[in-house]
């Protein structure tokens, strides 16, 4: 007895759901605003690694050291739907070396977000961030926003804040712990500034632009919101009383102050 064949697919049903496929895809590429983010930090803090996490969820086995800078870009979603934003992150990391932080320095020009990358398993390398911090803020936008990221936490036993390390968020490139916070935390940040009317995206110095969407339904790709604490720049540390610097340089001492570590009685962090 042969056996009853499946109904087919109607051209009018093939049609449906490649029109289906399509709109999806068209909306996983929209956006509502474009914001360009700086990764900034010492050579070896592991920038490229961690980008190249946030961007393909995988790690970077070799890795080689970044000359002037790299480009990545990725739509992440912040809030919910109706109300829910996306905003498309322009990624640009950037060489840690003294020798080509000059080429990579161009680059700062127009950013309306940074992350300062260091190694928790280096107190050197956090104490290299306040010279990275002085340059951004001297070339990047007016309201520059910033996260501190303790890189490399799967390598730090005993914890990085038990070696006086003061941590502000502890990611892993390796294992991917906590990245996806970090990246849309600061988008988070930025979007807030956006709505308070803190940071304008008519102003061609703001690092913002229009994207071609005013929200979103649930459809296309990207992260979800992160809630985790990030430590957040919004230009406070420009208004600190006068002497709170020794020859212009931000010392470890005032930025240990104000970036805490995690369950510090001070609420400056966070």
């Amino acid at each position: 007895m042969p056996r009853p064949r499946a109904p087919s697919a109607t051209s009018e049903e093939i049609g449906g759901t490649e029109e289906q496929q399509l709109q999806e895809q068209e909306l996983g590429s929209m956006y509502d605003y474009l914001a360009k983010i700086i990764l900034l930090g010492p050579s070896g803090s592991g920038k490229s690694c961690l980008l190249h996490r946030f961007i393909n969820q995988s790690f970077r086995v070799l890795s080689s050291q970044t000359i002037g800078v790299e480009f990545s870009s990725k739509i992440v979603k912040i809030g919910t739907p109706p109300n829910g934003k996306r905003i498309k992150l322009q990624l640009w990391d950037t060489a840690g070396t003294e020798r080509f932080r000059s080429v990579s320095r161009s680059y700062y020009r127009g950013a309306a977000g940074a992350i300062l990358v260091y190694d928790v398993a280096s107190l050197k390398s956090f104490a290299d961030l306040p010279t990275f911090l002085m340059d951004a803020r001297a070339l990047a936008s007016p309201g520059l926003v910033c996260a501190v990221a303790g890189n490399k936490s799967d390598l730090a036993d005993p914890p990085p804040t038990a070696n006086g390390v003061p941590v502000c968020m502890e990611v892993s490139a390796l294992t991917g712990d906590r990245v996806d916070e970090l990246f849309n935390r600061l988008a988070g940040i930025i979007l807030t500034k956006i709505e308070l009317g803190e940071i304008d995206p008519d102003d061609p110095r703001s690092g913002i632009q229009y994207g071609d969407v005013a929200g979103w339904d649930g459809i296309g790709s990207g992260s979800g919101s992160g809630t985790a604490a990030a430590a957040a720049d919004d230009g406070s540390l420009r208004r600190r009383k006068k002497g709170g610097t020794r020859g212009g340089r931000i010392v470890l001492s005032e930025w240990a102050d104000v970036f805490r570590p995690p369950g510090s009685r001070s609420k400056r962090c966070c």
